[in-house]
Protein backbone atom coordinates (compact mmCIF):
# COMPACT_ATOMS: atom_id res chain seq x y z
CA UNK A 1 0.00 0.00 0.00
CA UNK A 2 1.62 3.19 -1.22
CA UNK A 3 1.00 5.81 0.92
CA UNK A 4 -0.29 9.93 -0.71
CA UNK A 5 -0.50 12.25 1.66
CA UNK A 6 -1.93 15.41 -0.17
CA UNK A 7 -1.53 17.75 3.22
CA UNK A 8 1.09 20.72 3.58
CA UNK A 9 2.35 19.48 7.00
CA UNK A 10 3.26 15.67 6.07
CA UNK A 11 5.97 14.13 8.79
CA UNK A 12 7.35 12.43 5.99
CA UNK A 13 7.82 14.50 3.16
CA UNK A 14 7.36 18.27 3.50
CA UNK A 15 3.78 18.77 1.63
CA UNK A 16 5.44 17.73 -1.73
CA UNK A 17 2.21 15.96 -2.80
CA UNK A 18 0.48 18.66 -1.68
CA UNK A 19 -0.23 20.07 -5.53
CA UNK A 20 -2.57 17.39 -7.50
CA UNK A 21 0.28 17.11 -10.46
CA UNK A 22 3.12 16.74 -7.99
CA UNK A 23 0.68 14.04 -5.91
CA UNK A 24 0.13 12.14 -9.61
CA UNK A 25 3.64 12.37 -10.48
CA UNK A 26 4.29 10.11 -7.12
CA UNK A 27 0.97 7.65 -7.59
CA UNK A 28 2.38 6.84 -11.30
CA UNK A 29 5.78 5.78 -10.10
CA UNK A 30 4.12 3.71 -7.16
CA UNK A 31 2.14 2.04 -10.15
CA UNK A 32 4.81 1.82 -11.70
CA UNK A 33 6.67 0.24 -9.75
CA UNK A 34 3.96 -2.76 -8.32
CA UNK A 35 1.86 -0.95 -5.93
CA UNK A 36 -1.12 -3.07 -4.82
CA UNK A 37 -3.34 -0.55 -3.34
CA UNK A 38 -2.71 3.55 -3.33
CA UNK A 39 -3.97 5.27 0.17
CA UNK A 40 -4.54 8.92 -0.37
CA UNK A 41 -5.05 11.06 3.17
CA UNK A 42 -6.01 15.02 3.15
CA UNK A 43 -5.79 15.03 6.57
CA UNK A 44 -2.52 14.85 8.72
CA UNK A 45 -2.82 12.47 11.54
CA UNK A 46 1.14 12.80 12.73
CA UNK A 47 1.26 13.76 16.74
CA UNK A 48 0.18 17.41 17.58
CA UNK A 49 -1.82 17.52 14.53
CA UNK A 50 -4.86 19.95 14.10
CA UNK A 51 -7.71 18.33 12.42
CA UNK A 52 -9.10 20.19 9.53
CA UNK A 53 -12.75 20.84 8.03
CA UNK A 54 -14.49 18.47 5.74
CA UNK A 55 -14.71 20.71 2.93
CA UNK A 56 -10.90 21.41 3.10
CA UNK A 57 -9.68 17.95 3.43
CA UNK A 58 -12.16 16.65 -0.09
CA UNK A 59 -10.65 19.69 -1.84
CA UNK A 60 -7.01 18.40 -0.81
CA UNK A 61 -8.21 14.90 -2.09
CA UNK A 62 -10.78 14.95 -4.98
CA UNK A 63 -9.19 15.72 -8.27
CA UNK A 64 -6.71 13.21 -7.50
CA UNK A 65 -9.21 10.67 -6.53
CA UNK A 66 -11.26 11.13 -9.51
CA UNK A 67 -7.82 11.19 -11.77
CA UNK A 68 -6.28 7.90 -10.16
CA UNK A 69 -10.13 6.06 -10.42
CA UNK A 70 -9.26 5.99 -13.85
CA UNK A 71 -5.88 3.60 -13.67
CA UNK A 72 -7.88 0.81 -12.70
CA UNK A 73 -6.16 -0.03 -9.03
CA UNK A 74 -7.43 -0.04 -5.56
CA UNK A 75 -7.71 3.70 -4.10
CA UNK A 76 -7.70 4.00 -0.21
CA UNK A 77 -9.18 6.80 1.72
CA UNK A 78 -7.42 7.54 5.09
CA UNK A 79 -9.70 10.04 6.61
CA UNK A 80 -11.85 10.18 10.08
CA UNK A 81 -14.38 11.89 8.79
CA UNK A 82 -17.91 10.40 7.49
CA UNK A 83 -18.46 12.75 4.95
CA UNK A 84 -15.82 12.58 3.29
CA UNK A 85 -16.03 8.74 3.26
CA UNK A 86 -19.40 8.83 1.69
CA UNK A 87 -18.12 11.02 -1.00
CA UNK A 88 -15.24 8.88 -1.89
CA UNK A 89 -17.78 5.94 -1.81
CA UNK A 90 -19.66 7.38 -3.93
CA UNK A 91 -17.08 7.92 -6.85
CA UNK A 92 -15.77 4.85 -6.96
CA UNK A 93 -12.94 4.58 -3.74
CA UNK A 94 -12.60 0.74 -2.83
CA UNK A 95 -11.43 1.34 0.78
CA UNK A 96 -12.03 3.37 3.72
CA UNK A 97 -8.99 3.29 6.24
CA UNK A 98 -10.04 5.22 9.53
CA UNK A 99 -7.59 5.94 12.08
CA UNK A 100 -9.90 6.20 14.57
CA UNK A 101 -11.09 2.99 14.14
CA UNK A 102 -14.71 3.92 13.25
CA UNK A 103 -15.63 4.89 16.47
CA UNK A 104 -18.22 8.25 15.55
CA UNK A 105 -21.76 7.16 14.86
CA UNK A 106 -21.69 8.83 11.83
CA UNK A 107 -18.97 6.50 10.25
CA UNK A 108 -20.74 3.51 11.10
CA UNK A 109 -23.85 4.70 9.22
CA UNK A 110 -21.47 4.40 6.09
CA UNK A 111 -20.12 1.25 6.73
CA UNK A 112 -24.33 0.08 6.86
CA UNK A 113 -24.95 2.25 3.67
CA UNK A 114 -21.83 0.46 1.54
CA UNK A 115 -20.66 -2.57 2.83
CA UNK A 116 -22.87 -4.46 0.21
CA UNK A 117 -21.00 -2.67 -2.52
CA UNK A 118 -18.08 -4.52 -2.02
CA UNK A 119 -16.56 -1.64 0.23
CA UNK A 120 -13.26 -2.57 2.51
CA UNK A 121 -12.86 -1.10 6.25
CA UNK A 122 -9.63 -0.36 7.81
CA UNK A 123 -9.98 -0.65 11.60
CA UNK A 124 -7.58 1.05 13.21
CA UNK A 125 -6.40 1.51 17.26
CA UNK A 126 -5.29 5.01 18.09
CA UNK A 127 -5.71 6.14 21.76
CA UNK A 128 -6.78 9.63 22.11
CA UNK A 129 -6.63 12.14 19.23
CA UNK A 130 -3.77 13.42 17.19
CA UNK A 131 -3.39 16.64 18.53
CA UNK A 132 -3.20 14.72 21.88
CA UNK A 133 -2.65 11.27 21.60
CA UNK A 134 1.24 10.89 22.24
CA UNK A 135 0.90 13.17 25.87
CA UNK A 136 1.80 10.61 28.10
CA UNK A 137 -0.34 7.00 26.89
CA UNK A 138 -1.16 4.64 28.90
CA UNK A 139 -2.26 0.66 29.32
CA UNK A 140 -2.89 -1.64 31.44
CA UNK A 141 -2.15 -4.25 29.17
CA UNK A 142 -1.36 -2.71 25.66
CA UNK A 143 -1.54 -5.91 23.43
CA UNK A 144 -4.80 -7.14 25.42
CA UNK A 145 -6.72 -3.81 25.40
CA UNK A 146 -5.91 -2.94 21.35
CA UNK A 147 -7.05 -6.59 20.54
CA UNK A 148 -10.12 -6.34 22.89
CA UNK A 149 -11.21 -2.82 20.79
CA UNK A 150 -10.33 -4.23 17.30
CA UNK A 151 -12.52 -7.59 17.79
CA UNK A 152 -15.28 -5.59 19.48
CA UNK A 153 -15.17 -3.79 16.26
CA UNK A 154 -14.94 -6.71 13.65
CA UNK A 155 -17.87 -7.69 15.47
CA UNK A 156 -19.88 -4.36 15.20
CA UNK A 157 -19.14 -3.82 11.35
CA UNK A 158 -19.87 -7.32 10.52
CA UNK A 159 -23.29 -7.25 12.93
CA UNK A 160 -23.88 -4.19 10.23
CA UNK A 161 -23.74 -6.29 7.44
CA UNK A 162 -19.79 -5.93 6.23
CA UNK A 163 -18.06 -9.74 5.49
CA UNK A 164 -15.35 -10.32 7.35
CA UNK A 165 -12.97 -10.74 4.40
CA UNK A 166 -13.38 -7.09 3.86
CA UNK A 167 -12.05 -6.08 7.05
CA UNK A 168 -8.40 -5.49 8.01
CA UNK A 169 -6.94 -4.41 11.06
CA UNK A 170 -4.14 -1.57 12.01
CA UNK A 171 -2.40 -2.17 15.53
CA UNK A 172 -2.03 1.45 15.44
CA UNK A 173 1.88 2.10 15.88
CA UNK A 174 2.90 5.36 17.10
CA UNK A 175 -0.64 6.26 17.77
CA UNK A 176 -1.17 6.85 21.21
CA UNK A 177 1.48 4.27 22.03
CA UNK A 178 5.18 4.80 23.68
CA UNK A 179 8.60 2.97 22.31
CA UNK A 180 7.90 0.23 24.63
CA UNK A 181 3.88 -0.08 23.75
CA UNK A 182 4.87 -0.41 20.01
CA UNK A 183 7.36 -2.97 20.67
CA UNK A 184 5.15 -5.01 22.78
CA UNK A 185 2.65 -4.86 20.09
CA UNK A 186 5.09 -5.35 17.27
CA UNK A 187 6.32 -8.93 19.47
CA UNK A 188 2.65 -10.02 19.59
CA UNK A 189 1.71 -9.49 15.62
CA UNK A 190 0.31 -12.81 16.05
CA UNK A 191 -2.49 -12.28 18.27
CA UNK A 192 -3.90 -10.05 15.87
CA UNK A 193 -3.14 -12.21 12.46
CA UNK A 194 -5.18 -14.78 14.32
CA UNK A 195 -8.04 -12.63 14.17
CA UNK A 196 -8.13 -10.62 10.81
CA UNK A 197 -5.69 -9.47 8.10
CA UNK A 198 -3.75 -7.31 9.66
CA UNK A 199 -1.94 -3.39 7.58
CA UNK A 200 0.79 -1.70 9.49
CA UNK A 201 2.04 1.64 9.10
CA UNK A 202 5.54 2.01 10.17
CA UNK A 203 7.13 3.46 7.53
CA UNK A 204 9.23 6.14 8.58
CA UNK A 205 7.91 6.98 11.82
CA UNK A 206 10.11 7.23 15.03
CA UNK A 207 9.66 3.86 16.07
CA UNK A 208 12.51 3.20 13.04
CA UNK A 209 14.63 5.39 14.84
CA UNK A 210 14.35 4.12 18.46
CA UNK A 211 14.49 0.40 17.26
CA UNK A 212 17.89 1.68 15.78
CA UNK A 213 18.73 3.62 18.52
CA UNK A 214 19.41 5.98 15.98
CA UNK A 215 18.44 9.47 15.89
CA UNK A 216 17.39 10.33 12.31
CA UNK A 217 14.83 12.44 9.98
CA UNK A 218 11.79 10.55 8.47
CA UNK A 219 13.36 10.50 5.39
CA UNK A 220 17.04 8.71 6.30
CA UNK A 221 14.77 6.13 7.96
CA UNK A 222 14.66 3.86 4.84
CA UNK A 223 16.44 0.56 5.97
CA UNK A 224 14.86 0.35 8.92
CA UNK A 225 11.50 0.70 7.49
CA UNK A 226 12.44 -2.25 4.76
CA UNK A 227 13.56 -4.42 7.63
CA UNK A 228 10.08 -3.48 9.59
CA UNK A 229 7.95 -4.26 6.95
CA UNK A 230 9.89 -7.96 5.50
CA UNK A 231 9.60 -9.55 9.11
CA UNK A 232 5.76 -8.32 9.46
CA UNK A 233 5.54 -10.17 6.40
CA UNK A 234 7.62 -12.85 7.20
CA UNK A 235 5.12 -13.12 10.21
CA UNK A 236 2.20 -12.89 8.21
CA UNK A 237 1.03 -9.50 7.94
CA UNK A 238 -1.51 -8.96 4.48
CA UNK A 239 -0.42 -5.14 4.10
CA UNK A 240 2.43 -3.15 4.49
CA UNK A 241 1.69 0.66 4.43
CA UNK A 242 4.54 2.82 2.90
CA UNK A 243 6.16 5.48 1.58
CA UNK A 244 9.12 4.12 -0.44
CA UNK A 245 6.89 1.56 -2.82
CA UNK A 246 9.91 1.21 -5.12
CA UNK A 247 12.45 -0.08 -2.82
CA UNK A 248 9.77 -1.95 -0.79
CA UNK A 249 8.61 -4.13 -3.43
CA UNK A 250 12.52 -4.45 -4.78
CA UNK A 251 12.90 -5.83 -0.78
CA UNK A 252 9.59 -8.14 -0.96
CA UNK A 253 10.81 -9.72 -4.39
CA UNK A 254 13.99 -10.61 -3.40
CA UNK A 255 12.25 -12.05 0.00
CA UNK A 256 9.90 -14.44 -2.20
CA UNK A 257 13.14 -15.36 -4.24
CA UNK A 258 14.96 -16.33 -1.19
CA UNK A 259 11.85 -18.28 0.03
CA UNK A 260 11.97 -20.84 -3.00
CA UNK A 261 15.68 -20.34 -3.63
CA UNK A 262 15.72 -24.06 -4.69
CA UNK A 263 13.32 -22.79 -7.90
CA UNK A 264 15.09 -19.93 -8.74
CA UNK A 265 18.65 -20.87 -8.95
CA UNK A 266 17.70 -24.00 -11.19
CA UNK A 267 15.65 -21.98 -13.04
CA UNK A 268 19.15 -19.67 -13.35
CA UNK A 269 21.35 -22.31 -14.06
CA UNK A 270 19.17 -23.73 -16.76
Amino acid sequence: MGILNLTPDSFSDGGIMSGKYGALSVAEEMIESGVDILDIGGESTRPGAAEVGVEEEWTRIKDVVNELIKFNIPISIDTRKAQVMRQALSIGVDIINDVSGFRSAESLKVVKEFCGEGTGFCVMHMQGEPKTMQINPRYIDVVAEVEHFLSEKIDELMDLGALSESIVIDPGFGFGKTAEHNFLLFKSIGRFISIAPVLIGISRKRLISELSYKSRSPKDRLGGSLAAALWSISKGVSIVRVHDVKETVDAIRVLEKLDYSQDFFHLKDG
